[in-house]
């Protein structure tokens, strides 16, 4: 077998040989994908950046085979394929996916894949299924629920006056219309103040907390993350006007919802747009801190965790070792600077590491998990300098509001290179849990919620919001790990088995097609090409391996733009004579990549 990609402007074909032998292929079996191969094994993973919603390419042919029957693959075929596709992205996401989340999430998909399909461009120039399908990602990667994930694919139909709410409650869900029925009422929550200052841009956030589902309220957050990410068709006024609502209003409502890198990422965001010369500033400054190609951030993640990983006496009081590393936002760093009057040098978390220690189970495991702190507190001072004078014990002496945690400061400048102090937070799980989501999170007051009794009734109406939301669905971890890897494969041939006779009939194949608004006769092409023993059906083995091609092509895309940004940073580093921009403009709309 091997595999030729055709020009983007091909039709999407499949190929299949005359002859009887199997047609059903394993990517490993390519010996002409070596070179992908190659660059999959030396970029880094991208698997946060946003899928795109344009067509794949994938030719099958057979080398030993002279001749060929060229069979194209329908409309139907193709919306099989981004069906499949999208759903396995964003299962792969979740965590929690019970049997009723994986088909309201597939019958959202199924609804709204043709739809988008069928309308126009957005003003900045996405397909809006791209848009929709880069909201439901970010979703997912926030570990909400199938019906706010589908509430996120369904928007941009909503908006796009295809269908009406009262259709969704039918075909999908009361909860998911609902989510729906709630970011509508949120689109222009910020016209309801005059003057965007703190008390009443405060006041706003409160009200949203008080009188919306929190998970419209994060629906939202991500509809204006998305917005942020696409701003540049937009006038530079009008640029500010959204930044400046984003800063006053949003952000700190992330911030309060406990969605941390929503919060940064809208924050840094809104700083570039209406200040771009002060990020570019404080940009440079703090890229300046790095060498090499790999980050400081990691090379210090690697080195910790590995010191942790290898002392005997910290492994016998612990189950698990994590090592999170964050560097400082921009926005941040530029109100140390600004506000607060710190001298550069005086700005000492730039980078920032946190230690998560599980503790083994047992009577005591409390006191073992306070123990394994403060031995990995010894094993830091072993490899950096600690800075006394920042050093924080909050286990020993605990905030008001319940916080525990060790906090250190360490030295991490070389011979010859002065660096800014690297903060290191060390607790266990149950501190973290509690930091993060319980009494003692300074979300709330990032957020503008003061009052603790205030802050404390918002979390419960959020809770419960949740609670309400997985009960519903009978979203409850399991942990059975192995088991859910395993389900996971046969996810999407479950659903397309409906009759559960362990196979995928011709007339099941049909059904789908036509739900998806394609003409149901395209199936037998696409069962002609999947059925590699022709018995008239797929299995789930002869299923798998079709997963596994639209799983490779999905990726395609994703590794070209990493290889294409590297070669562009290497190449424009050594093209001292303009040659690059020379054979561009020779190409012109010939050349593929521009």
């Amino acid at each position: 077998m091997e595999l030729h990609l055709s020009s983007p402007s091909s039709t999407p074909i499949f190929t299949k040989p005359k002859s009887s032998s199997s047609t059903s292929i394993l990517i490993n079996k390519f010996p002409s994908i070596s070179l992908l191969l190659f660059f999959d094994n030396n970029l880094h993973s991208s698997s946060n950046k946003r899928r795109s919603s344009s067509r794949r390419v994938l030719k099958i042919s057979s080398s030993s085979s002279s001749s060929t029957e060229t069979l194209e693959l329908q409309p139907g075929g193709k919306m099989v394929v981004e069906l499949v596709g999208a759903f396995n992205e964003l299962t792969e996401r979740m965590r929690v996916l019970s049997t009723s989340s994986s088909r309201l999430l597939f019958k959202a998909l199924k609804l709204s894949i043709p739809i988008l399909h069928n309308l126009p461009l957005l003003p900045d120039g996405r397909s809006p299924l791209s848009k929709a399908f880069s909201l439901a990602v970010t979703l997912a990667d926030l570990q909400m629920d199938a019906e706010v994930i589908s509430a996120g694919m369904l928007r941009e139909v909503i908006e796009g006056g295809a269908i009406s709410m009262y259709e969704v409650r039918d075909r999908i869900g009361t909860g998911t219309a609902h989510l729906l029925h709630e970011t509508m009422r949120l689109k222009n929550i910020s016209s309801k103040v005059e003057v965007l200052d703190d008390e009443s841009a405060s006041a706003l956030r409160k009200f949203c907390l008080t009188y919306y589902d929190v998970r419209a309220i994060i629906l939202d957050l991500v509809l204006k993350l998305d917005t942020m990410r696409h701003l540049d068709y937009l006038p530079r006024y009008k640029q500010q006007t959204i930044s400046l609502e984003v800063l006053k209003i949003y952000a700190p409502l992330a911030h309060a919802v406990g969605t941390n890198f929503l919060s940064l990422e809208l924050e840094d965001l809104s700083f570039q747009y209406l200040f771009p010369y002060s990020y570019l500033y404080v940009d440079t400054w703090l890229r300046s801190n790095e060498t090499g190609n790999k980050p400081l951030i990691d090379i210090y993640k690697e080195k910790l965790l590995q010191s942790l990983s290898c002392d005997q006496s910290l492994t016998e009081m612990v189950m698990n070792i994590s090592v999170e590393g964050r560097y400082k936002s921009r926005y941040s760093t530029m109100k140390k600077l600004l506000r607060d009057g710190r001298k550069p040098e005086e700005v000492n978390d730039i980078l920032g590491l946190r230690v998560i220690l599980s503790p083994v189970s047992g009577v005591n495991s409390s006191e073992i998990g306070e123990k394994a702190c403060y031995r990995a507190r010894e094993i830091i001072q072993s490899l950096w300098k600690e800075m006394p004078s920042r050093s924080k014990d909050y286990i020993m002496r605990p905030k008001a509001n319940g916080y525990q945690s060790l906090h250190m400061a360490v030295d991490i400048s070389e011979i010859g290179r002065k660096r800014p102090l690297m903060e290191i937070q060390i607790r266990t799980a149950e501190m973290d849990m509690l930091a993060a989501g319980g009494t003692a999170s300074h979300a709330w007051y990032k957020g503008g919620l003061t009052n603790l009794d205030e802050a404390k009734r918002l979390k419960t109406i959020m809770m419960a919001a949740a609670e309400l939301a997985a009960l519903r669905l009978k979203d409850f971890p399991s942990k059975n790990h192995k088991g859910l890897e395993i389900d996971h494969r046969n996810r999407v041939f479950r659903l397309l088995d409906k009759n559960g006779d362990g196979k995928i009939s011709i007339e099941e194949l049909m059904e789908v097609m036509e739900e998806l608004g394609a003409q149901g006769e395209d199936a037998r092409e696409m069962m002609q090409l999947l059925d590699s023993n022709s018995d008239g059906s797929l299995s789930s083995d002869e299923f798998d391996l079709f997963q596994n091609q639209i799983e490779f092509m999905r990726n395609l895309e994703d590794r070209d733009v990493q290889c294409k940004t590297l070669l562009n940073e290497k190449l424009h580093m050594e093209d001292s004579g303009g040659l690059i921009e020379v054979y561009n403009k020779e190409l012109g709309n010939r050349s593929p990549v521009n």
